[in-house]
């Protein structure tokens, strides 16, 4: 088995709340290791996560405000299992997310 450290999404969030950030490759585990949600905009937003099939996900963040000028770091530890994903979006794009893990194949 072979584990590899990846950036599983770095970007600006769309404000469609579902949009698909991250789908674990097949034959492929992966574990969330940590969250960065960057705020550069003036004014406060919120954001939205949720990880699991596209069928049946589970919200992580659910509409969490974050303040103008912030970041939020989130430590965790989530494993996901082939072809589930992370989905989420924001209220403006102003709001980035840096999601890190490793792929375990």
């Amino acid at each position: 088995m072979a584990n590899s450290a990846k950036k599983l999404f770095r970007g600006a969030a769309t404000t469609t709340l579902t949009t698909n950030l991250y789908t674990v490759p097949a034959a492929t585990t992966t574990v969330i290791t940590s969250i960065v949600v960057t705020n550069t905009a003036a004014t406060a937003g919120t954001f939205t996560l949720a990880i699991g099939t596209a069928a049946s996900e589970t919200s992580l963040f659910d509409a969490v405000a974050i303040a103008a000028d912030t970041t939020i770091v989130i430590d965790l530890k989530q494993v996901l299992v082939a072809t589930e994903v992370i989905d989420g979006g924001a209220s403006a794009i102003t709001i980035n997310f840096h999601i890190s893990g490793m792929e375990i194949a």
